[in-house]
């Protein structure tokens, strides 16, 4: 929970990688963000085929308080990361195979500069490295660049997790109930007032 943002896509073939991985390792020490690189060159014979060998190619960085962004790729050249490669590469079943390229990005807690930074970047690396690069932002900035919207929906969420916090700090959970009861009674009463 928190404001994110979500993103697919895919590798332009005509590009070399490395070219991206310098540029983003560049952006990433000058905003002191932790970075870790990966394979550095696709093979060709791999490269826009719908299979893919188990390794990770690009760079993910770390702002701070911000959940990894990954601008990995598989061996096919759609993006993806190494968890996700974990929990869905090898799943024969449909439905969790669609994860394996749905990343995602939590920046509630990093603040608006840092999700601003990180979807400019993306929009920059859209043109000149990336194909069908699909982002949906909660924050609506990717879709809109409106900063005065983008405060407003951040301070939405901050408002929500002070007013459920304070609630959680009121109320008790009592013994019997399951922690969902718990939840589900604090929230019957924050919907009476």
């Amino acid at each position: 929970m928190g404001l994110s943002f979500h993103y697919s896509g895919a590798f332009k073939n005509n590009v070399p990688l490395s070219d991206l991985i310098e540029e983003v390792k560049d952006i990433a020490q000058a905003n002191q963000w932790k970075y870790t690189v990966y394979e550095k060159q696709f093979s060709e014979a791999d490269f826009g085929k719908d299979t893919y060998k188990e390794k990770i190619f690009g760079i993910s960085f770390s702002p701070q308080e911000c959940e990894p962004v990954y601008l990995c790729f598989l061996s096919n050249g759609k993006l993806s990361s190494p968890s996700h490669l974990q929990m869905f590469g090898r799943s024969k079943n449909p439905d969790d195979r669609k994860y394996l390229y749905m990343l995602s990005v939590k920046t509630q807690y990093a603040g608006i500069h840092t999700h601003k930074r990180i979807i400019d970047l993306l929009k920059y690396l859209d043109k000149k490295y990336l194909s069908e690069l699909k982002v949906s932002d909660e924050g609506q900035y990717w879709e809109t660049g409106d900063d005065e919207l983008l405060e407003k929906i951040f301070r939405r969420y901050d408002e929500a997790f002070e007013m459920l916090g304070s609630a959680l700090d009121r109320n008790s959970r009592i013994p019997t109930e399951s922690f969902e009861q718990y939840l589900q009674r604090i929230l019957r009463q924050k919907g009476k007032k």
